[in-house]
């Protein structure tokens, strides 16, 4: 073996090694793994090619010149997940505070470029302390030329960012604009401004975990789409919500073995409570319907009046928005529709069908509601239901009211194929109201004025608050018994296999964000 060679392999030793053992000790005893540790687990073994490996940064400013280490703070590349092509950067707190200069960013820019090139998934996992200070407008430019090419790649490929550290100022927005970002409990924050800041400015005392650790961002501002227990649980994630979509927009997501066979769910007949005022949880519903144990749920503790998330029916990958009476009686509020709105523009943007499931009594009401902009934010989910050209199943389970019912994936908004089941109420509102507006004067001179209302309601009740009107006039299918919901749901889907929908000729739309 040469001397140059002795030489090449000692340079790449030590770019692997990052920013030193020590630092790398320190970052195992806060129960973190280090980058490389985090690509070697996450890609198939063997698999992963870094790019850019022996780069470093061109600072000579401030002592810069004395502290150099290969790779600059970012390990870049491309590999495998279950055998399917991947682009990957992982920030190395062990380098800088794993701190973004012009030369990190190149790396990572260059990454993206192939993925969008090649047409695969992008992956990010962030662990950084933010812009490296020393070298100004430039470290602010790299994030700036990454922002651009998130926004250029949104839509083509899927990209994912997993919070794994400390990610602080303007590299937030990054992960902000791919379509997940996934965050680890303990170790993982996300915030503009940090502590310090905002008990300078607004005299407020807050722990950065607090302001924006995970389960601030998961269940308070809806940041994270998902949490995990530790870096080996994100990682895992990944894998899996990777397996539901397509490589890019041209593709279709891929398939599993699956074979039919007994398709009727009788343990659906009895989910649904006789009173019309009693709570189920939809999610019941959802694991009867589709293919067992496939359920990714997304923002599971964010807005829980709707779910959404990810499963396969008869081994195809379908995404799901469901109301949920569990939580706000299913009502649909300011948070619940932007859920919705951009779960379901990311199914359509890779070729996924949509099934609705719903449960809805109307928006919900209120001063908060509508100061907070309820009118505009519900129209972000009209506005997504109604764009997307995927394949899109609705099943009623109950109630359907108002506004609410045209949102929710009506036949007028789009939808391909329209189910309810037998004792779904479809109406302007609940009977109870509607009569006592309707029947006013004829309730207030009756005898006996409750015993009127009742049979007013239930004559309203009889002519309106049934699937059948709707069903009469083609705005619902077919009115189905719960037991056969995924039968009939894998024969709608699978018919809906090969929709194309011809788009108007236009730029784009305006989304009412």
């Amino acid at each position: 073996m040469n001397q140059k060679t002795l030489k090449l392999q000692d340079i790449k030793a030590q770019a692997k090694l990052g920013g030193g053992q020590k630092r790398i000790d320190t970052q195992h005893s806060k129960g973190k793994l280090t980058a490389r540790e985090r690509i070697e687990y996450l890609l198939d073994e063997g698999s992963f090619e870094e790019i850019g490996m022996l780069v470093t940064h061109r600072t000579t400013d401030f002592g810069m010149d004395k502290e150099v280490y290969y790779g600059d703070g970012v390990v870049t590349g491309y590999g495998t997940i279950n055998g399917r092509l991947v682009y990957i950067f992982a920030q190395d707190f062990t380098v800088f505070g794993g701190a973004l200069s012009e030369t990190h960013a190149e790396k990572i820019c260059k990454v993206m470029d192939l993925a969008v090139k090649m047409g695969a998934p992008m992956i990010g996992l962030n662990d950084s302390g933010g812009a490296r200070i020393q070298e100004g407008v430039r470290s602010l430019g790299g994030y700036a030329d990454i922002f651009h090419r998130n926004v250029k790649a949104s839509g083509v490929i899927p990209q994912i960012s997993a919070i794994m550290g400390p990610c602080a100022g303007g590299a937030v927005y990054s992960p902000a604009i791919t379509d997940f970002t996934m965050m680890v409990e303990g170790s993982s924050y996300m915030f503009v401004t940090g502590p310090n800041v905002v008990k300078t400015v607004t005299n407020e005392e807050v722990t950065s975990e607090e302001l924006g650790g995970a389960s601030t961002h998961s269940t308070k501002s809806g940041v994270a789409h998902t949490t995990s227990a530790n870096d080996i649980a994100c990682l895992e994630d990944i894998k899996r919500i990777l397996s539901y979509m397509p490589q890019n927009n041209q593709e279709k997501p891929y398939d599993v073995p699956y074979k039919i066979t007994e398709e009727y769910r009788f343990d659906l007949d009895n989910i649904v409570p006789e009173s019309a005022n009693k709570p189920y949880d939809m999610k019941d519903v959802i694991h009867q319907i589709i293919d067992e144990d496939t359920f990714f749920e997304i923002h599971k503790d964010y807005s829980e009046n709707i779910v959404v998330g990810f499963a396969r029916l008869g081994g195809k990958s379908i995404g799901i928005v469901a109301n949920n009476p569990m939580f706000l009686a299913g009502c649909l509020d300011v948070n619940s529709s932007i859920k919705a709105a951009r779960f379901t523009r990311f199914c359509d943007s890779f070729n996924i069908p949509l099934l609705v499931l719903v449960d809805v009594p109307g928006f919900l009401p209120g001063t908060d509601q509508e100061w907070n902009g309820i009118i505009v934010h519900g129209a972000k989910l009209l506005y997504a239901l109604s764009e997307a050209t995927v394949p899109k199943v609705t099943l009623i389970t109950r109630k359907a009211y108002g506004g609410a019912y045209d949102v929710m994936n009506s036949k007028h908004i789009g939808a391909d194929m329209n189910f309810a089941w037998p004792n779904a109420e479809i109406a302007v509102m609940g009977a109870k109201g509607a009569s006592e507006i309707i029947f006013k004067k004829e309730i207030s001179e009756a005898a006996d004025p409750a015993a009127k209302l009742a049979e007013k309601e239930a004559e309203y009740a009889d002519k309106f608050a049934t699937p059948y009107r709707a069903a009469q006039r083609g705005f619902i299918d077919e009115v189905i018994l719960p037991n056969e919901s995924r039968r009939k749901l894998l024969k709608a889907f699978a018919m809906l296999e090969n929709k194309q929908v011809e788009l108007p000729n236009r730029k784009h739309g305006n989304i009412p964000l």
